[in-house]
């Protein structure tokens, strides 16, 4: 049976020095190509959350071409450029973008590409994403698809069964909140990832912290993941620092 891996995350990718609006992959996407076990993986990029904006994905692109993999693209905006269970059957990397995960969640199940991300998990494949990208496959998190103020979205995908917290250092509201829905029990288990930290789980299991920069580290200063739960009546936050989770 193929181990089923995903990779939820506040990065993935990282800007080139010196030049401007450059991208190139950081350590969390380079290791989903390592982890896809292919000599030359086959990517497809899902950018859903931000309604398949043109500009995204030629960044995406750019950003993978010397890679040594081959890079397509599943598109829903204004019609599927083709059907998600061929574009995403085949892929060995599926990589989700940012944007609105309450749009995402929306039209994933009004197309069926929530039914093909479960077949790709099942078979192996590695699915991986940021922000909404890894918001998606929990129960949910705190999210701003509804406007500023941040609210739960409560439907994902369910692969993982744990809320999600993403950019966990870098937007104020986020810590609060999710404490905040764990506490109330709108919310499980949660873990949450500062900007430029993924997690790796293996089927459910949590079981890496990566980086994309030498930021982070298993110090306790710099970038982390973390544990969110309930414990003997208040909400407990763990930190866990970049490497294997115990």
């Amino acid at each position: 049976m193929a181990i089923r891996r995903i990779i939820a995350s506040s990065g993935g990718f990282v800007s080139t020095p010196g030049l401007w609006g450059v991208m190139r992959p950081g350590a969390i996407f380079l290791e989903a190509l390592r982890l896809s076990g292919k000599e030359r993986p086959r990517v497809c990029l899902v950018m859903t959350a931000s309604g398949d904006d043109s500009q995204y994905l030629s960044t995406m692109y750019s950003a993978l071409s010397d890679t040594g993999c081959d890079v397509d693209h599943l598109a829903l905006f204004t019609q599927p450029n083709r059907r998600p269970e061929e574009a995403l059957g085949r892929a060995d990397v599926i990589w989700v973008g940012g944007g609105s995960v309450a749009n995402l969640l929306a039209l994933w199940r009004l197309h069926g590409v929530d039914a093909s991300m479960t077949d790709a998990w099942e078979r192996g494949a590695i699915l991986g994403g940021v922000s909404a990208g890894s918001i998606c496959w929990h129960t949910g998190g705190p999210t701003d698809s509804f406007g500023p103020e941040l609210t739960a979205v409560t439907n994902g995908l369910g692969l993982l069964p744990y809320g999600n917290g993403v950019h966990y250092d870098s937007e104020a509201q986020r810590r609060p909140l999710l404490h905040q829905l764990v506490g109330d029990g709108v919310l499980p288990l949660s873990y949450a990832t500062d900007d430029h930290v993924g997690i790796l789980y293996e089927g459910t299991q949590p079981v890496a912290v990566i980086a994309d920069t030498n930021a982070a580290g298993p110090s306790s200063e710099g970038p982390a993941a973390y544990r969110i739960e309930q414990a003997g009546g208040a909400v407990v936050e763990t930190r866990l620092p970049v490497g294997p989770i115990d």
